[in-house]
C-alpha cells in the first residue's frame, strides 16, 4: 500500500507542483489549501508526512502544525514547513517555533526535496 502525503499550499499551482514531485516518487497525496483543512485531513487519514505552506490566509502552517505536534493522533506525523523565508537565522526560527521536523525554501528544488520526502518514507 503506496504512503500518503499530505501537501498545504494556498497556491493551486504550488500544490500541483508539490503533488507531481510527491506522485511521481510514488507516493499517495491528499491536499489542502489552509491551516484548518489541514488539520481537518490530517485527523481524518493519519498521513505518513504533511508538506506544510507556512504563509497561509487564515489558520498559517505555524499554527497548523503546532496544533497538530499537540494532537494525540497526529503529533507523531513528520512535518516539513515550506517557506520562502530563507533569511539567516530563519531555519532556526522556524524549527523552534513550530515544531515541525524539517524546513525547505522555495523556490523548491525537487531533487532534494524528493531526497528529504524519501528520507522520511523509508525509514
Amino acid at each position: 500500500m503506496s504512503k500518503k502525503v499530505l501537501v498545504v499550499d494556498d497556491d493551486a499551482k504550488n500544490r500541483k507542483l508539490l503533488r507531481m514531485l510527491i506522485q511521481n516518487a510514488g507516493y499517495e497525496t491528499i491536499e489542502a489549501e489552509n491551516g484548518e483543512e489541514a488539520v481537518r485531513l490530517a485527523k481524518e487519514h493519519i498521513p505518513a508526512l504533511i508538506l506544510m505552506d507556512n504563509r497561509m490566509p487564515g489558520m498559517d502552517g505555524t499554527a497548523a502544525t503546532k496544533m497538530l505536534k499537540a494532537g494525540p493522533a497526529t503529533s507523531k506525523i513528520p512535518i516539513i514547513i515550506i517557506t520562502a523565508e530563507a533569511m539567516q537565522g530563519d531555519r532556526e526560527k522556524i524549527l523552534s517555533e513550530t515544531g515541525c521536523d524539517e524546513y525547505v525554501s522555495k523556490p523548491i528544488d525537487g531533487k532534494v526535496l524528493r531526497n528529504i520526502v524519501r528520507n522520511y518514507l523509508e525509514e
